[in-house]
């Protein structure tokens, strides 16, 4: 595979012992999760020699009190690298977007990540999208997508960004479960996965994996960022499988 990385994504309730042997691990901020939860996780990643990487979702931050708290928690955990993204559509408190976040500068000197939509998103219009990148990109280090498989929706999206790209795949799931996952990121996600999976659609419980989509783009994109669907371990025993640790 050359020098292709992968990094996966976690929440607060993961497993550490479940982990594959990846060195970037990411934790999801979810609607609901308090944030000492992130910080504990990240604490937990970081005293095992992993990279962890928490997710800042502005919608989820109160005020500037708790996001400079959540800031200190993870900086003395040992993070230096963090996912600033919108976050769940409910606004919480004082942010609505992740520039704000970034303004504050509470994570400067940071490695930072921001997010992306290769097939848009169902909160924001292309041009809204299009805009809070241009205002974006001159403080991050890069993108990691939404997971989808249009390989074509990928490459056009890599070849017209201004940061490196990190692509989002789904892990080894069954169909019943990313088709689930399709609807809760958008209408036209599910849609072409529906369509690109039509002829499977009959056996839901066939696993499917992102082989063609690493095989399509290995070329292109140096990361992969892998969304454990289907469960750490299932993840675990593809990565080994596939060989794709070397």
């Amino acid at each position: 595979m050359g020098n292709v990385n992968f990094s996966l994504e976690v929440t607060t309730k993961s497993v550490l012992a479940d982990l594959p042997n990846l060195k970037d691990i990411y934790i999801t901020f979810l609607p609901g999760t308090e944030y000492q939860a992130v910080a504990d996780q990240a604490k937990a990643l970081c005293v095992q020699g992993y990279n962890a990487i928490p997710h800042i979702p502005a919608r989820s931050i109160k005020d500037l009190n708790m996001l400079k708290d959540y800031a200190n928690q993870i900086k003395d955990a040992g993070v230096n690298q963090v996912l600033i993204i919108g976050g769940d559509r409910n606004i919480l408190g004082d942010y609505h977007s992740s520039m704000q976040i970034i303004e504050t500068g509470l994570f400067e000197g940071m490695k930072i990540g921001i997010a992306g939509h290769p097939e848009g998103s169902p909160n924001m219009s292309e041009e809204i999208i299009n805009e809070a990148l241009k205002q974006k990109a001159p403080y991050a280090d890069y993108i990691v997508t939404q997971w989808t498989q249009d390989v074509d929706a990928l490459k056009q999206y890599i070849a017209t960004m201004p940061l490196p790209v990190h692509v989002g795949l789904a892990g080894p799931a069954s169909l019943k479960t990313l088709v689930k996952f399709a609807s809760f990121v958008g209408l036209k996600n599910t849609m072409s996965f529906a369509k690109k999976n039509a002829s499977k659609i009959l056996d839901l419980l066939s696993v499917q994996t992102p082989d063609e989509v690493i095989q399509e783009l290995k070329d292109s994109v140096d990361n992969f960022h892998i969304y454990a669907f289907g469960g750490l371990k299932k993840t675990n025993e593809w990565l080994t499988k596939e060989n794709y640790y070397v």
